[in-house]
């Protein structure tokens, strides 16, 4: 669905997807209304005391309810896992476990637990990171070479 903001239409519980570069994009769960402004939970360390994530992890994440657009004006519906995993029910689970998850502290790390990650635990109920998958694939292959030459 639309990435140049053709305003896709989202469902409660669909997960939003903004690329933010060539590899990496942030997610976060379509959570509905409030007022008749629309609103996304993520995971972010947006308000942590560390701005920069020490060796990829902050360890002062929390999950956010804002804005859908205060994220970006460039985004799109990427449910990408619904031909695998069934979608939970948004409004006896994913909802309330949102809404439990709201102010506590979380550390994110990009490896292990990122904002997909958390979207797509809130949706499916596991925790999955398709862009860290495919870095892995190239970044592996490396490693191992690297590893039989004992230069690792």
């Amino acid at each position: 669905m639309g990435l140049n903001h053709s305003n896709p239409k989202l469902f409660p519980g669909d997960i939003v997807e903004y690329p933010r570069n060539k590899y990496f994009s942030h997610f976060g769960i379509y959570f509905g209304e409030r007022d008749g402004v629309p609103y996304v939970a993520h995971l972010t360390s947006r308000d942590a005391d560390t701005k920069i994530p020490l060796f990829g992890r902050a360890l002062r994440s929390e999950i956010k309810l804002d804005p859908l657009e205060m994220l970006g004006t460039k985004y799109k519906v990427n449910n990408m896992l619904d031909d695998t995993h069934s979608p939970r029910d948004f409004h006896s689970v994913v909802k309330p476990a949102i809404e439990d998850m709201m102010g506590r502290e979380v550390t994110f790390d990009i490896l292990f637990h990122n904002s997909e990650h958390q979207a797509t635990l809130f949706r499916y109920g596991v925790k999955k990171s398709q862009q860290i998958e495919l870095i892995y694939k190239h970044v592996m292959p490396a490693w191992k070479k690297l590893f039989d030459k004992k230069q690792l």
